[in-house]
């Protein structure tokens, strides 16, 4: 089995995980919500999104059993959010900012000499990732998206572009087309270390 087939088996995974306890969730106050498999990572919407956005892009690439998965646990993901508009928006909002604090601690990092930012940034753009996804879903109907968001992105973007350097897609190649480079720029290359910018 390929590396991008096992990944995407590892996030239906997931997303069933999230997707079950998601009316519970919507309900608490726990913004970082342990799964009842505490060995699957904490279920948040931006979690949850970014990977549906990728398994429903590359659902071509799973099982015929595997997508029937994916259908229904989406069919329960939309079902919780069923009569709940104003508490998402409230909790998706809130993930925003606090992932947006969390990319911009990464990006202060790139101007540390010691800090090895291509080791960690296939990992670390998962935050940019669910960032986009976030703003995706507030943005359609029938949610309200606070705009200013957008001028905080564009800004933490520029700064991410004063260490870029082009190059190739960081996550498995099959991937691609969920991701293209026009929209998805910060997926085709690596920051530079402080000291390759020195």
């Amino acid at each position: 089995m390929s590396e991008a087939i096992e990944k995407l088996k590892q996030d239906l995974k997931i997303l069933e995980a999230m997707a079950s306890e998601m009316d519970e969730y919507l309900t608490s106050q726990t913004l970082f919500w342990p799964l009842s498999d505490s060995s699957l990572p904490r279920l948040t919407l931006g979690g949850y999104l970014m990977r549906q956005y990728r398994l429903v892009q590359l659902r071509e690439m799973l099982e015929p059993d595997d997508q029937v998965r994916l259908d229904a646990a989406i069919e329960q993901f939309n079902e919780a959010l069923t009569e709940k508009v104003v508490r998402f928006e409230q909790r998706a909002h809130e993930e925003l900012h606090a992932r947006l604090r969390q990319w911009s601690e990464y990006l202060r990092d790139l101007s540390k000499e010691s800090f090895a930012a291509g080791d960690f940034y296939p990992s670390a753009v998962q935050t940019r990732a669910m960032i986009r996804a976030l703003v995706d879903k507030l943005k359609m109907p029938p949610y309200e998206f606070d705009e200013r968001v957008l001028t905080e992105i564009e800004a933490y973007d520029r700064a991410l572009r004063n260490y870029w350097r082009p190059g190739d897609f960081v996550w498995p190649d099959e991937w691609q087309p969920a991701y293209p480079q026009r929209d998805y720029w910060w997926l085709y290359g690596q920051p530079r270390t402080h000291s390759q910018t020195s």
